[in-house]
């Protein structure tokens, strides 16, 4: 049986850090804004894409059988609907974890912005 790992947190709370130590296929949404020189160019108006993209990478994994970790912020229930369905879909297990260390934000997130992401976070 294949297992889908969903790992949230808040930036900087060691969702990649954690899902870097999984024997799985490892995808994020940031992915989709690393260029073909390895730089993180973050646009905010593609954000949407890059959540698409990374769903759809999700199953096209799935589909081939593999184990796939995903870590994004998660910040509300309904944001991973859509890999609760492919988890069903692809019978697979499906595990989520919760981060809530304090680490170093690699991707410049502003304080307000994940002090916001933090009265919006569902348990």
């Amino acid at each position: 049986m294949t297992t889908l790992t969903l790992i949230r947190g808040l930036p900087g709370s060691g969702k990649s850090t954690l899902a870097a130590t999984i024997d799985a296929v490892q995808l994020e949404a940031d992915m989709y804004f690393v260029n073909k020189h390895g730089e993180y160019l973050y646009q905010a108006e593609q954000i949407a894409q890059a959540h698409q993209w990374c769903q759809r990478e999700t199953e096209r994994e799935l589909a081939l059988g593999n184990d796939v970790v995903v870590a994004n912020t998660f910040v509300q229930q309904w944001e991973m609907q859509s890999y609760r369905d492919l988890a069903i879909k692809y019978q697979a297990e499906l595990k989520i974890l919760v981060c809530k260390g304090e680490y170093q934000n690699v991707h410049g997130v502003n304080e307000r912005v994940i002090e916001a992401m933090r009265k919006k976070w569902q348990d």
